[in-house]
């Protein structure tokens, strides 16, 4: 059997679709159905049930994947260890939410470069999740920070570690409003000015809805799609926010803003470090993936 067939084979039962497929082989579609159509013939047995959107394996092609894709797999992995010995650079291509990634990812991949003996040239995009892991999914990147969990074969996510978010404004701001109560202290904030990434108000609403179990009465005085403006605009005395902890609590040690509230069980959101399945055969990836996961017990 073939083993380029195979391996169309393999992308596409992760990838769910032929075109989708297609492009992280660098292939067009056609070539990509005519190999499948090819490696069916062979097998006397169809491999995919044909849908509107994508494909969806059969009995035979679920089979046939599990007991291929291990092997492919590994191939990979020898020819890129056999690589890895004759060029000593190779470039690993992050994507990410553009504070935690800059705060905490980089600079950690930053290390590693420095420690690794082979060593490896590092680019970064920011996005979001969702355009983080339609990236990924596309082969534009080698690996992801997400918010959101990947659904599918064809990327596999594991959770990185956990960010802690905080009611926050300037002590003119915390003064005004005084002590909140545990719980019950959304009245208190009606109609205050709020510095936000968008105009849904996310983190707030988020806080809101796990805090108070309510939605916000507060209006988005100003909009700005980084957490280090919201951060800014805040200790500016802007309004009150909704910040990671990590992120803001530089601030909150030299009182540039104080905490609004101390809930008994603070909002979390969980971040996931996420690749292509099977591309941890990949020593690059494999190295940095392993190394975020050990920095990230130092983050929580």
């Amino acid at each position: 059997m073939d083993l380029a067939l195979l391996r169309t084979f393999v992308t596409v039962h992760r990838a769910g679709s032929f075109t989708r497929a297609a492009a992280l082989l660098g292939l067009s579609q056609p070539a990509v159905t005519s190999q499948i159509r090819t490696l069916e013939r062979q097998l006397g047995r169809p491999l995919f049930l044909r849908q509107a959107r994508g494909v969806t394996p059969t009995t035979i092609g679920d089979e046939l994947a599990h007991k291929a894709a291990p092997h492919l797999d590994a191939l990979v992995e020898i020819a890129e260890s056999g690589l890895d010995e004759e060029s000593a650079l190779r470039t690993l291509h992050l994507a990410g939410p553009p504070e935690f990634t800059a705060e905490r990812a980089l600079p950690a991949l930053t290390e590693l470069a420095a420690r690794d003996g082979q060593g490896f040239a590092l680019r970064a995009s920011f996005g979001t999740a969702e355009d983080t892991l339609e990236g990924l999914a596309a082969g534009h990147h080698d690996l992801a920070i997400s918010t959101a969990r990947p659904r599918g074969a064809l990327l596999t996510a594991s959770s990185l570690c956990d960010e802690e978010h905080v009611l926050v404004a300037s002590p003119r701001w915390a003064e005004r409003i005084g002590a909140l109560p545990l719980d019950g202290g959304a009245p208190a904030l009606e109609n205050l000015p709020v510095v936000e990434v968008h105009e849904s108000l996310p983190f707030v609403s988020r806080y809101w809805a796990s805090v108070f179990d309510a939605c916000p009465a507060v209006a988005g005085t100003v909009i700005v799609p980084d957490l280090r403006a919201v951060l800014a605009c805040a200790s500016a005395g802007a309004g009150l926010a909704v910040l990671p902890r990590y992120l803001c609590g530089p601030a909150l040690e030299r009182e540039e803003i104080v905490l609004l509230h101390d809930p008994l069980v603070p909002p979390l959101r969980t971040y996931f470090l996420v690749v292509r399945t099977g591309s941890l055969a990949l020593p690059h990836v494999a190295r940095a993936h392993e190394w975020l996961q050990r920095a990230a017990t130092r983050w929580c």
